[in-house]
């Protein structure tokens, strides 16, 4: 009697195409998408507290996955564009309201007040005080502020935002 045993192929393209999925899955989150939880009222209304977004990390240059710069850029982020950037360790979602050359004008008429082209922003007396030297945005850089802009920590307390530092911009809410 012969017995002949076959040897049972094992299924190569099943690891394969999980190798292939966790290795897309990585080059999305660290180079294209990424998202980001919302945290703080800084964006109402265009944004709420815990609301979730999407963020497309190609969309002015490639991101330092490990770092906060995109050391290849393309492409600058321009006004009423929603972006994503660190600030003091965190990320920080804003709305660019202006960019390099544009023009910056202050008031004192009741009370402290910013004015960039249509709109006008309130300002404390120590963030007008921090930025009043400014009549233009820096090249380079932007200013960016949450729509809610009484609640919100921004560029008119920690300066101009270098457009090398953006790392994407908000696409899906």
């Amino acid at each position: 009697m012969n017995i002949v045993m076959e040897k049972k192929k094992s299924e190569p393209g099943i690891f394969k195409y999980i190798l292939i999925g966790i290795a897309a899955g990585i080059i999305l989150k660290f180079f294209i998408f990424d998202i980001l939880d919302v945290r703080g009222i800084s964006m109402e209304p265009a944004i709420h507290d815990r609301e979730t977004i999407i963020v497309f990390k190609l969309a002015y240059g490639i991101v330092n996955p490990f770092g906060n710069s995109t050391p290849v850029r393309w492409k600058n982020a321009k006004v009423n564009d929603i972006v994503v950037y660190f600030y003091n360790n965190n990320l920080v979602v804003k709305r660019c309201v202006a960019t390099e050359g544009d023009s910056l004008e202050y008031s004192l008429d009741s009370g402290y007040t910013l004015h960039v082209g249509e709109k006008n922003y309130p300002l404390t007396e120590f963030q007008y005080n921090l930025i009043k030297t400014s009549s233009r945005v820096p090249k380079g850089m932007i200013l960016a502020i949450g729509d809610n802009a009484e609640n919100s920590v921004d560029s008119r307390i920690y300066g101009f935002v270098a457009q090398r530092n953006i790392l994407g911009k908000v696409i899906f809410k």
